[in-house]
C-alpha cells in the first residue's frame, strides 16, 4: 500500500476523456436529480398517494430488467461512446416532454420510463469505457472521482430543484434540467477513446447473443466477491430505502414544504459527496470487505433514526450519514467489479451489476410506497432500516470471501 505522500488524488482528471466523461456525467445526473424531485412532487400534489410515488420505482425498473443484459451485450459488441450518445438523445426526448407539456401523471411516467430506457444503456456503456480513458494505475482514483461527481450532482440537483419548486414552480425545474441534458450530449460528442476503446474483438459478433449473456451472468455469478457485494447492496437497499417517502416526510411530519423537500433529497449525498472526497484522498481500505459490512450497516440504523425522528435537524443528519455509507459501500463494490472483470466481459458484467443497483434502488421505492400505504410512513421506513441491519447480519456470517476480502 502507498504511502499518503505518494498519493495523487488527482491523477484521472489529467485525462482529457475521463474529463469529458465525468462532466457529461455530472451535469446529466444533476439533471435527472432535479427531475426526480420536481416530478415526485408534481405527483404528491397532484394525487396525495404513496401508491403513486412507489409506482415510480416500477416504471423505471421495468427497461432495466428488460434490457439490463441486451445493453451489457451491445456495450461489449459495438462503439461504446456512441452508445452513450444515444442514450443522451432519449433523456434529450424526456425532457423536452416535460419541458414542452403540462406534467400530467402519465406524461410524467413516460418521461421517467424514457430516461430509465437510456440509464440501462448508457450507464452500462459508462461504466464498460471507463477503465480505457485512463492509465490502469489510476482505475480506483477515477472510480472516486465518478462517485464524487456523482454525488455532487445528486446533492445540487435536488437542493436546486426545492429552491426552484418554492419560487417559480416545477416548469422551471424541467427547463433547466433539458438544458443540461444538452449540454450533456456535447461533453460526450468530444470523446475520443483510444482506438482499442472503440472497436470490440470481432469473434463476439459470432458468438450467439444468448450464449454471450451467459457468459456475462456466469462471470458474476462465480465469482467469490463480486456476487456477495452487489448481492448485500441489492437487498439491503431494498428494505432500506426512504428516498420514495420524502414527500410526505417533508409535508406532513417534518412540515418543510418544498424547499425542506429539495435539502432532505439533497441531504444523502452531501454526507456522499463529502466520503467521496475523502476517500480520493486516502489509501485504499486494507479490509474493504469488513468495511462494505461496516457501511451498509451504517446505513440501515440511520435510516431507522431518520424514521423515527421528528426534528428536521436530526433527519437532516441521518440522512447525510445514510449518504456517507452507502458512498463507501458503492466505491468498494465498484473498485471490486472493475478491477475483477476482463476488459472483453465489461459491458456484460457492468450490465449485471447495474440490473442489481437499479433492482434495488427502484424495487425499494415500490417496497416503500406500497408498504406506507398499508401500514403507515413511520412503520415503512423504520421496518426497512431493521430489515438492512438483519441482511447484514446474515452476509457477515455466511460469507466469509467478504469477511477475508483484503486489498492487495
Amino acid at each position: 500500500m502507498r504511502e499518503f505522500g505518494e498519493l495523487d488524488a488527482y491523477a484521472a482528471l489529467r485525462s482529457r476523456n475521463y474529463g469529458l466523461l465525468l462532466s457529461g456525467h455530472l451535469l446529466s445526473h444533476l439533471g435527472l436529480q432535479m427531475l426526480s424531485v420536481a416530478v415526485s412532487w408534481d405527483l404528491y400534489q397532484q394525487t396525495k398517494s404513496p401508491i403513486v410515488l412507489g409506482n415510480v420505482g416500477f416504471v423505471q425498473i421495468a427497461p432495466a430488467l428488460l434490457l439490463g443484459l441486451h445493453a451489457g451485450h451491445i456495450a461489449d459488441r459495438y462503439d461504446r461512446r456512441r452508445i452513450i450518445i444515444f442514450a443522451q438523445a432519449l433523456v434529450l426526448l424526456g425532457s423536452a416532454l416535460l419541458a414542452a407539456a403540462s406534467p400530467s401523471v402519465i406524461l410524467i411516467y413516460s418521461a421517467l420510463f424514457l430516461a430509465a430506457v437510456a440509464r440501462a444503456f448508457q450507464w452500462t456503456a459508462r461504466a464498460a469505457i471507463l477503465p480505457s480513458l485512463v492509465p490502469s494505475e489510476s482505475l480506483h482514483n477515477a472510480v472516486a472521482w465518478y462517485s464524487s461527481a456523482t454525488e455532487l450532482g445528486s446533492v445540487s440537483g435536488p437542493a436546486l430543484a426545492g429552491l426552484l419548486l418554492a419560487s417559480v414552480g416545477s416548469k422551471a425545474a424541467y427547463v433547466l434540467q433539458l438544458g443540461c441534458a444538452v449540454v450533456s450530449m456535447a461533453c460526450y460528442s468530444l470523446i475520443r477513446p483510444p482506438v482499442s476503446a472503440e472497436r470490440k474483438d470481432p469473434p463476439l459478433a459470432a458468438v450467439p447473443m444468448t450464449r454471450a449473456l451467459r457468459e456475462g451472468l456466469g462471470f458474476v455469478w462465480k465469482d467469490p466477491l463480486i456476487l456477495p457485494a452487489i448481492s448485500l447492496d441489492l437487498f439491503a437497499v431494498l428494505f432500506g430505502g426512504a428516498t420514495a417517502l420524502l414527500p410526505i416526510y417533508a409535508t406532513e411530519i417534518l412540515h418543510a414544504g418544498a424547499r425542506g423537500l429539495g435539502w432532505l433529497r439533497a441531504a444523502p449525498s452531501i454526507g456522499a459527496i463529502s466520503m467521496a472526497f475523502l476517500t480520493a484522498h486516502l489509501p485504499s481500505v486494507r479490509r474493504p470487505g469488513r468495511a462494505l459490512l461496516w457501511a451498509v450497516a451504517g446505513y440501515g440504523t440511520a435510516t431507522v433514526v431518520f424514521g423515527v425522528s421528528r426534528s428536521l435537524w436530526l433527519s437532516f443528519a441521518m440522512l447525510v450519514l445514510v449518504g456517507a455509507c452507502d458512498n463507501m459501500s458503492v466505491v468498494l463494490r465498484n473498485s471490486v467489479v472493475q478491477t475483477r472483470t476482463p476488459d472483453e466481459l465489461r459491458g456484460r458484467v457492468s450490465s449485471v451489476h447495474g440490473m442489481f443497483i437499479s433492482s434495488s434502488n427502484q424495487l425499494g421505492a415500490v417496497e416503500s410506497g406500497w408498504t406506507a400505504a398499508w401500514f403507515g410512513t413511520v412503520t415503512s421506513v423504520v421496518a426497512g432500516g431493521l430489515a438492512t441491519l438483519a441482511i447484514v447480519a446474515g452476509f457477515a456470517a455466511r460469507s466469509s470471501a467478504l469477511r477475508k476480502w483484503r486489498q492487495r
